[in-house]
């Protein structure tokens, strides 16, 4: 999307700003030091002035909810600073690490914010979106990277205190801001209605597959009770049977290792942070294990993880050799593998088994009865699955495989659309708040 379209004016000349990733600017605007736009706020809460407790998240200031205060020191709200509407908070620390973007808020509340966080005040001058806007932009183009100190990339109010800003009337800063919430607003509708449009995309699959393993592709079949609670009614002529009766061996443990150096010619191995949310492997961070720690880990294809605990526990991965270029594969102690008997058990099928609700059922049930969230061999071995002919798992792997596909091309082309649109939103805030385009 090119935001600069016939619909959309430029400035009749422009110079150079003198500064080399601001590039040209208009020739009526001029650049002042930051330190005339905003001020250091060092306001603390001794005394509890302030209980409301505000968080940095996604580049807005949100008000935190109580229940999520717990485990916090009330007194420890007394080192907090304190937060006016307007103020601009910015997360200082790890400029290098990419997934922290964002780090710009614009405070709309009265409230307290760990001191971790740099707030600024904005002189009357300037208007405290406009500058948000403009801050905003250094994050997304990456341009505040330059400005960061130390080892950890931090930056401090000193690099505010030097950041050129826009020297502009603040008639002018004002017109820019309506114009960027209006704009900006329209594009985070779309963004939404594309969200909504995702969501509904991943509950039609996920009702398709859990019709397909608890009811079949026959619409007509008689039914029967499954004797389980959260699987319900199933074919008549269909079985509920234990995990382990379904398996080539015994459910095992991986590695209890920490690996070496990635060497292609060594058994990949295998974590439960090497897959993706779709089930993928990363490229990243490889490592290998040797064959003497490894050689009694590998995996096959087909063969089905389970994360036993963590932040994945419950999860169901599915190993294919088609997922990276090794030629060896062993997996990690928090996996446990199992490896279907292929005359009763196909492993398709017991992957997108562990997709649907009566997996998610039967998993919530372990929790409830665990002080803790963990889920080891002995549960899993006892996994009621409900169990089809292979005739009958064949088809609806096949049914599955074929609607999935054509969801997954949906879902992806709505990705890429709010994709672009927030490509879009970003150069659209950069060029209005650095006078690429004319908004007045």
């Amino acid at each position: 999307m090119n935001i600069i379209s016939p619909k959309i004016n430029t400035y009749s000349a422009y110079k150079y700003s003198g500064v080399e990733w601001l590039g040209d600017i208009p020739a009526e605007w001029e650049l002042a030091p930051g330190f005339s736009a905003y001020s250091e706020n060092k306001r603390n809460n001794k005394g509890m002035k302030e209980e409301r407790v505000l968080s940095l998240s996604y580049g807005k200031i949100i008000v935190k909810p109580k229940e999520n205060l717990v485990g916090l020191v009330p007194e420890s709200f007394e080192t907090y600073q304190i937060v006016e509407p307007g103020d601009l908070i910015v997360r200082c620390m790890d400029l290098q690490n990419d997934k922290t973007s964002l780090r710009f808020g614009l405070s709309q509340n009265h409230g307290i914010i760990t001191s971790a966080y740099l707030n600024l005040k904005v002189n009357d001058k300037f208007n405290s979106k406009f500058l948000y806007y403009y801050l905003h932009s250094l994050d997304t183009t990456k341009v505040i990277y330059k400005f960061g100190k130390g080892l950890r990339q931090n930056l401090s109010f000193q690099d505010f205190y030097r950041l050129p800003v826009f020297d502009i009337p603040k008639k002018l800063q004002i017109a820019i801001v309506k114009f960027l919430d209006e704009k900006t607003a329209k594009i985070d509708e779309a963004i939404a209605i594309k969200e909504k449009q995702i969501e509904l995309l991943k509950e039609r699959k996920q009702i398709l597959i859990q019709n397909a393993v608890t009811r079949g592709l026959d619409p007509n079949v008689p039914m029967k009770d499954s004797g389980v609670d959260w699987i319900g009614e199933i074919p008549e002529h269909w079985d509920v049977i234990p995990l382990k009766h379904l398996l080539k061996e015994k459910l095992k443990y991986g590695a209890n290792e920490s690996g070496v150096a990635y060497d292609p010619e060594l058994p990949r191995y295998i974590r439960i942070t090497d897959f993706s949310d779709e089930g993928m492997l990363s490229e990243k961070s490889k490592l290998s294990l040797t064959w003497k720690m490894g050689g009694e880990y590998l995996l096959e294809d087909g063969d089905i993880l389970f994360a036993r605990s963590g932040a994945t526990v419950g999860k169901c991965y599915q190993f294919k050799t088609t997922m990276s270029s090794e030629k060896h594969y062993a997996f990690a102690g928090y996996l446990i593998k199992a490896t279907a008997d292929k005359n009763k058990l196909l492993s398709d099928y017991l992957k997108y088994y562990s997709m649907s609700d009566c997996f998610t059922g039967w998993r919530e049930v372990i929790f409830n009865k665990a002080t803790i969230e963990n889920i080891g061999a002995d549960k899993y071995a006892h996994l009621p699955v409900v169990l089809p002919l292979i005739e009958e798992q064949v088809e609806i792997v096949n049914e599955i495989k074929a609607a999935s596909e054509k969801y997954y091309y949906a879902i992806n082309f709505q990705q890429q659309q709010i994709k672009k649109l927030k490509e879009y939103k970003s150069t659209l805030i950069t060029s209005a708040v650095t006078g690429k385009i004319k908004v007045l």
